[in-house]
């Protein structure tokens, strides 16, 4: 992000993520608040570093493992999602989203897969088309899963870079929007972080909910979403 901003010219710049790309944002205006004057997160808070390992307080039972640590082994996930990549396209976008209730695809049944938990619907829902569809399904046939898969594989390694942030916090404005039917709000622990955010996010401007929304905050609600980040901006 540090390098996009210096070919693009240079000086400063708000930056914004969804899902992966919300930790990324934090983090990015946790490392170079000079560089990035402000934050806006959808779907993920803030998370400060915790004190163990990552991997080690993942959740699992004798029948289901927490996904990120079933995305731990090289080629297994890779492979299911691979088998039918339009069907894994419908079955993630509708079962992620408000429509399709989500919250149970965080835990992995030991004897089925990620998939297991997924609807593919009959009908796709007002705010996703075909041609959306087809585009996904297009872009990873071509790359495949691997390159999202290992940003999970090096959870661990990057909490141990961050080491020398382990109590810091986020200082610039921010902006947190998400769902409340969004499976990551439903994550053990996101009922206690969530409602403390400025505690770690100290300039945090506004938290918003959005009624019946799921995962995919800015597709399943543009205008909302579009609103409440011109609005934040124009606080700036």
């Amino acid at each position: 992000m540090v390098g996009l901003v210096d070919a693009l010219g240079g000086g400063s710049a708000v930056i914004a993520g969804h899902d992966w790309g919300a930790p990324v944002a934090w983090h990015a205006a946790l490392l170079r608040p000079d560089l990035f004057r402000a934050v806006i997160g959808l779907s993920v808070p803030f998370r400060p570093r915790g004190s163990v390992r990552p991997s080690t307080v993942m959740p699992q039972t004798a029948d289901a493992v927490f996904y990120q640590l079933y995305f731990q082994e090289e080629g297994v996930a890779e492979a299911e999602l691979s088998r039918d990549v339009r069907a894994t396209m419908r079955r993630l976008a509708f079962s992620g989203s408000g429509e399709g209730h989500g919250g149970a695809l965080f835990m992995v049944p030991r004897a089925g897969g990620f998939l297991v938990h997924t609807t593919d619907p009959a009908v796709l829902p007002p705010w996703l088309t075909e041609a959306d569809i087809e585009f996904f399904a297009g872009e990873f046939s071509r790359t495949g899963f691997r390159g999202g898969l290992n940003w999970y594989r090096n959870i661990d390694r990057n909490w141990e870079l961050l080491a020398p942030y382990a109590k810091a916090r986020v200082t610039v404005p921010a902006l947190y929007v998400a769902g409340d039917r969004d499976l990551v709000v439903s994550f053990p622990g996101m009922d206690q972080l969530i409602p403390k955010l400025a505690q770690f996010v100290p300039n945090l401007r506004k938290t918003i909910m959005l009624p019946g929304c799921g995962h995919w905050t800015q597709q399943e609600r543009p205008k909302e979403v579009n609103d409440a980040m011109i609005a934040f901006l124009n606080t700036l």
